[in-house]
């Protein structure tokens, strides 16, 4: 099995190779840390010849917070359209016989769904908040069924809601939403703050997917890509969601912090409601467990306390 992985180097691209390499799996990691720009066709074609792939999962983005995604909206559209027209055009011409693997962020739902539903997904604009993100994943989506109507290309699309968990940015301002807390009651704690400021109102609802769980769920793709289910977008789904002031109750509980938690209401909430329906998936996927919120926690308070400072 020879898997290319770009953004590795990333959030969900580290963890999906952790959990390869923990099957005897070694992909080959690309990113533009590592020196390969996907907005650069003639590169990517280059790459993708040398190493004939069978499956790229494509985990590359150029994505951040709510604050970051609508202050450079144009330049997350602009780079992610790049990206993503780069590396299909890239794939008929260097091994159009591979399978792409899609991540596809839930910000890619109407904002006003309540119940993410897979037949529902294109029913509305994506939320004001995420739209400049949410815009490409659709884009993604397109591009890749464009690609298969012409050259035949396969791409497998999964539906994710927000992650959690280790390899993460230490930056709030680029991590996801759930990391970006965790991180901060670290500091917190380690640096004695009187007070940790948090971002929204605590209302919004998410549902969270542990991300080692996700490269698990993409090992699942691998072994059998021709499982019937993968040939539309899927959620990968636990219908189940909390409110960010619910979460942080969870996240105190893990500390020993003191300090007093400031709610900065200036700050965007985003869509109110973000939790995904579970049935397809249960469908496809009746036996997969995911791990338990409070054990994804505890382990990803420990990855932050590991490369504290920061």
């Amino acid at each position: 099995m020879k898997v290319v992985l770009f953004g590795a180097t990333g959030f969900a691209g580290r963890n999906v190779a952790h959990v390869l390499r923990q099957h005897g799996v070694t992909p080959v990691e690309s990113s533009l840390n590592l020196g390969l720009d996907l907005r650069d066709t003639a590169a990517t074609t280059a790459f993708l010849r040398q190493h004939n792939p069978d499956f790229i999962i494509n985990c590359a983005a150029h994505v951040g917070s709510l604050n970051y995604v609508t202050e450079k909206a144009a330049t997350v559209v602009v780079d992610n359209t790049r990206m993503i027209l780069g590396m299909y055009e890239a794939v008929v011409q260097a091994c159009p016989q591979a399978i792409v693997v899609n991540p596809i962020a839930n910000c890619a739902y109407p904002g006003t769904a309540n119940i993410f539903c897979e037949d529902g997904w294109l029913k509305g604009d994506p939320h004001r908040s995420v739209f400049s993100y949410g815009t490409t994943r659709r884009l993604l989506w397109a591009t890749a069924e464009c690609f298969q109507m012409q050259y035949g290309l396969r791409s497998i699309h999964l539906l994710t809601p927000n992650m959690y968990g280790p390899y993460d940015s230490t930056d709030p301002n680029k991590a996801h939403a759930l990391n970006a807390l965790i991180s901060k009651f670290v500091k917190a704690e380690k640096s004695r703050q009187p007070e940790l400021p948090v971002w929204g109102t605590g209302a919004a609802i998410r549902e969270w997917l542990y991300a080692p769980d996700f490269g698990r769920l993409i090992w699942e793709v691998l072994q059998n890509p021709d499982r019937e289910g993968w040939n539309e977008p899927l959620n990968l789904a636990q219908n189940d969601g909390l409110t960010v002031k619910e979460l942080v109750k969870i996240i105190q509980s893990k500390f020993d912090y003191r300090g007093q938690v400031v709610w900065d209401s200036s700050k965007p909430d985003g869509a109110p409601r973000k939790v995904m329906d579970d049935t397809r998936f249960r469908q496809v996927l009746p036996e997969f467990k995911f791990t338990d919120f409070s054990e994804g926690i505890v382990e990803t308070v420990h990855y932050y306390q590991s490369v504290y400072p920061y």
